[in-house]
């Protein structure tokens, strides 16, 4: 393990967001972990909700990584008057940890990140992970969100992005990037690849994550509604489960009611990926707006086959197995695909092959961790170069182990 030099402090890394949920939360574990067992101190900012049982576990199992604590305060999706006292629990957390790296991630964790007031030099660094290029860029959100943006720049000192597509949107519509900044994709660590065994009622097709229309949720039911048609004229039957929750998820039900789909599909809320892959012998991804999700990762190094729209990173993910993407928001193309699995397993048994060996080569939890760390190294070279004594105190090692 590579640990910080005795003559000089470990780097203080707070790494801030709003909801520690899906795979936002997801990738913060994976890199606080890293950091942590690599020998630097961090921290945790994020909202006090949601406070479920399973989020409370999440963040009951990463507290042993966090010296520098895990600290829930007051934080709503959209701007507000919770932004304003966030910033000022922000400021009294970035006092006690003295923090020379805070790092946003999403929207509001970017703005907490980069507005935060703090009485010594840092590094602030931002992963937008979707967020702000998720909302139509003329609408109120877009329009708000994006000004926040265009604004933030110039107090980034290192803009990480997820995926190429996430890159060059935010290029697009928020102005020239930071000279620091750069796309390091998510990845998995090397348990994930044990295969998955599905329970004995497995349904033959699942969707894990949360119920908002943006996930695309309409569309599955949709194209679900289209496939029972075929697969009964065709004699050939499908099943459908579904594991989440979320905003839309009364509306969500209610669509199921007027689709006559209740006796078909199984509401199994909230559960962990893997428990959720087991639920399926397919892996239903129908997003209209995504990043560089983790679900399409994860499932691929279960060696689970997917069924996914091309949309934000996803084509990245799947590489040369791209032409098997549908158009989103597209319930026919999606009801085809899955009366082709119906038809055809042996082909996507071959595809999901594939797959698995492309995220074992190209997507591990090892390279995103070493991106992540060179872009401090980065921000700090610049505090450095600045003149900042705080950073020339700092051990900044050569590499990092990534060991888990």
């Amino acid at each position: 393990m590579s640990n910080p030099s005795t003559d000089k402090r470990a780097l203080r890394i707070v790494h801030c967001l709003r909801a520690p949920i899906g795979g936002l939360f997801r990738h913060v574990c994976d890199v606080a972990q890293v950091q942590s067992l690599s020998g630097y101190d961090v921290g945790i900012l994020c909202a006090d909700e949601p406070n479920d049982p399973m989020t409370e576990e999440k963040l009951a199992t990463l507290k042993p990584y966090c010296s520098l604590g895990i600290t829930r305060i007051s934080l709503g999706r959209l701007p507000g008057l919770s932004d304003v006292r966030a910033l000022v629990a922000g400021a009294r957390t970035m006092s006690k940890t003295q923090a020379d790296i805070v790092h946003g991630h999403g929207a509001k964790g970017g703005l907490l990140a980069r507005l935060v007031y703090a009485s010594k030099p840092v590094a602030r660094i931002y992963t937008p992970h979707g967020g702000s290029i998720h909302y139509p860029p003329h609408s109120l959100a877009g329009l708000v969100f994006g000004a926040a943006e265009r604004f933030m720049l110039g107090r980034t000192d290192g803009l990480i992005f997820e995926s190429e597509f996430a890159r060059s949107v935010f290029a697009d519509r928020f102005g020239v990037l930071p000279s620091n900044s750069v796309v390091v994709h998510n990845g998995v660590a090397a348990d994930e690849f044990e295969p998955v065994v599905p329970v004995d009622d497995a349904s033959d097709f699942v969707f894990l994550g949360e119920l908002r229309e943006l996930k695309g949720i309409y569309t599955l039911l949709d194209a679900f509604a289209l496939l029972l048609k075929q697969s009964t004229a065709s004699k050939v039957p499908a099943t459908l489960s579904i594991v989440g929750d979320g905003p839309d998820a009364a509306a969500f039900r209610s669509k199921i009611a007027d689709l006559g789909l209740g006796s078909q599909i199984r509401l199994l809320g909230v559960m962990s990926a893997r428990d959720a892959f087991a639920r399926g012998r397919v892996v239903m991804m129908p997003s209209h707006r995504d990043s560089f999700p983790y679900v399409a990762l994860e499932a691929a190094a279960a060696g689970m086959p997917l069924i996914a729209t091309r949309t934000g990173g996803v084509p990245e993910i799947f590489g040369p197995c791209s032409e098997k993407l549908v158009a989103p928001g597209d319930p026919a193309a999606l009801a085809a695909r899955m009366m082709e699995y119906l038809t055809d397993k042996t082909s996507y048994a071959r595809t999901s092959s594939l797959m698995q060996e492309r995220v074992r080569v190209h997507f591990s939890a090892e390279k995103m961790a070493a991106g992540v760390l060179d872009v401090y190294r980065a921000a700090l070279r610049m505090k450095v170069d600045g003149g900042s004594a705080a950073a020339r105190s700092l051990s900044i090692p050569v590499s990092m182990d990534t060991a888990k």
